[in-house]
């Protein structure tokens, strides 16, 4: 099915929009599981998850609204996920968070593979698209290492 310039590039906007959704799942969740732990814990979730998942969150919003205006399609504002029940406990908020970074690299695995950000997108854009994977790339290995220190 042809589609036209246009409409391909509301589509990757849309299909990136989905990613920052994602992510927004993950900090949502990873703040409730940082407050949920002891200080040591806590620094530890901050600087091997949050953080990376806090740059990757702010780089994706960056690569999504710049291609938006490049191409003078509307821009998306992003809302804050809500992270859910504090009974849930810390350990279920970090998988959930990791849940959400294993979507959000798929969802941005599927982008790439689609060749439309070669197609219709810019150099820019693959070139935000690639610093996010990166970002959120190693995350899903430091989450089991953290969940195996919450399970203790």
């Amino acid at each position: 099915m042809a589609y036209s310039t246009e409409e391909a590039r509301i589509q990757l906007l849309d299909d990136i929009a989905h990613a920052i959704d994602e992510l927004g799942v993950a900090l949502a969740a990873l703040g409730a599981a940082y407050e949920l732990l002891d200080e040591r814990t806590a620094d530890q979730l901050e600087a091997e998850l949050f953080r990376p998942v806090q740059v990757a969150y702010g780089r994706a919003q960056r690569t999504h609204a710049g291609f938006a205006e490049r191409h003078g399609l509307p821009g998306r504002t992003f809302e804050p996920s809500v992270a859910g029940r504090v009974s849930q406990g810390a350990r279920s908020f970090v998988d959930t968070a990791a849940e959400a970074v294993e979507e959000t690299e798929h969802l941005l695995t599927e982008i790439q593979d689609s060749m439309m950000p070669v197609e219709v997108g810019d150099a820019t854009l693959r070139a935000g698209l690639a610093e996010i994977r990166e970002l959120v790339g190693p995350l899903p290995e430091r989450t089991l290492g953290l969940v195996r220190v919450i399970g203790r």
